[in-house]
């Protein structure tokens, strides 16, 4: 086979490969519009220009996870999709003052995937959590102020350590959402409800001294904070 041949012929095949998955950075400009410094997020302009978004939310319907995808791969595609089918239920419903004043948000099944609709639930519980990556709760935001905050980018593969790292870090350390010190933790529900998650590998405060310059021990008193379900609206 001539070099050219060869070349055309390995073009086509990484160009085949490359289209069988979806483009995250249609993501980043709708969340960098719509996203404040806080974290808050502005339905009103959401809602007054939902194309971008409906553009993203096609390429990630036309481009499920294949089975030679790598766990960063489908980890991201995940994250990404709770969190642009949360804006698009938000954007449905609008104006609400709480996710929870739709009737049953997360039991909707509003994402489609392989022929039949899937509700954000499953993509929480029944994927992202079952991929032993406990990161994922600082990741995916529910559309409240106790949530941890919206990134103003998407999740990428070839980034996604970084920017989960990134994610627990600033959500432990943000005083509005936990208080942490040697003597005492007050924490997000977020760490109740995911208990299980958080302790797989050793016991809940091995998980938080990864993140936090305090030092914890298994027999520092924990309280867990109300939560606040009112819309993360800026």
């Amino acid at each position: 086979m001539l070099p050219e041949m060869r070349f055309l012929l390995f073009f086509l095949i990484f160009s085949a490969a490359m289209a069988q998955k979806p483009n995250h950075d249609l993501f980043t400009p709708v969340l960098q519009e719509v996203v404040g410094e806080a974290g808050m997020v502005d339905y009103e302009k959401l809602v007054s220009n939902r194309e971008p978004l409906r553009n993203y939310l096609n390429e990630l319907i036309t481009h499920p996870p294949k089975e030679d995808w790598k766990k960063e791969e489908v980890l991201a595609y995940w994250i990404n999709t709770y969190n642009a089918f949360t804006l698009k239920l938000i954007a449905d419903n609008y104006p609400v003052k709480s996710i929870r004043d739709i009737k049953s948000p997360w039991e909707q099944k509003i994402i489609p995937y392989k022929g039949q609709n899937i509700s954000l639930n499953h993509v929480e519980h029944q994927i992202l959590r079952t991929m032993n990556e406990p990161r994922i709760h600082f990741a995916i935001n529910c559309a409240s102020i106790s949530c941890p905050v919206l990134a103003d980018e998407a999740y990428l593969a070839e980034n996604l350590n970084e920017q989960l790292d990134n994610a627990t870090r600033n959500f432990l350390n943000d005083t509005s959402r936990n208080l942490i010190s040697k003597n005492s933790l007050q924490l997000s529900k977020i760490f109740k409800w995911f208990k299980k998650d958080f302790t797989a590998k050793g016991d809940l405060t091995d998980f938080l001294n990864t993140y936090t310059e305090i030092v914890l021990t298994p027999d520092t008193p924990i309280k867990y904070l109300e939560y606040n379900w009112d819309l993360n609206e800026q």
